[in-house]
């Protein structure tokens, strides 16, 4: 399916860009999201009318994006959760208890921004962690895994 790109989306192509997708790739999430749009040529007139308008959303959009990577440059989260006296953990630390942490520090990140290389932390210790806060900026931040073992 032949589609414009509304927004940069990452491995696809940047804002105005006419692509070719599979077809369930566009139906499913680039147009319900609103990241993408029909190439027809009533669409592609209307991208042309506000390209500046959408261009300067997505330049406000990546400033406010590398502001909060600042702020978030180098931090370490500590999250204690029950172990057992090996250090492994009863359950997981996940993107949902990181982002729990983060906010607690004031930042407001979605869980689909935490990037767990190997999925949900079950071990004792520090584990590196990526946000992606766009698809231009990502921010590694570790994740500091305290075991609590008393027995209440």
């Amino acid at each position: 399916m032949q589609i414009i790109l509304m927004e940069k989306v990452a491995n696809v192509g940047n804002l105005g860009d006419v692509v070719k997708v599979k077809d369930g790739f566009a139906r499913n999430f680039l147009i319900p999201q609103g990241k993408a749009k029909r190439a027809t040529p009533e669409n592609l007139k209307l991208l042309e009318s506000k390209r500046a308008e959408l261009e300067k959303a997505a330049a406000d959009k990546l400033a406010s994006a590398q502001a909060q990577a600042t702020s978030l440059e180098g931090a370490t989260l500590s999250i204690t959760q029950k172990a057992g006296v090996d250090g492994r953990l009863f359950g997981s630390v996940t993107n949902v208890d990181i982002v729990e942490a983060l906010k607690g520090k004031g930042v407001t990140v979605e869980k689909s921004a935490i990037r767990m290389p190997n999925g949900p932390l079950k071990q004792v210790g520090e584990h590196p962690v990526t946000v992606a806060l766009h698809t231009d900026v990502t921010v590694p931040i570790t994740v500091t895994v305290v075991g609590d073992t008393s027995t209440h």
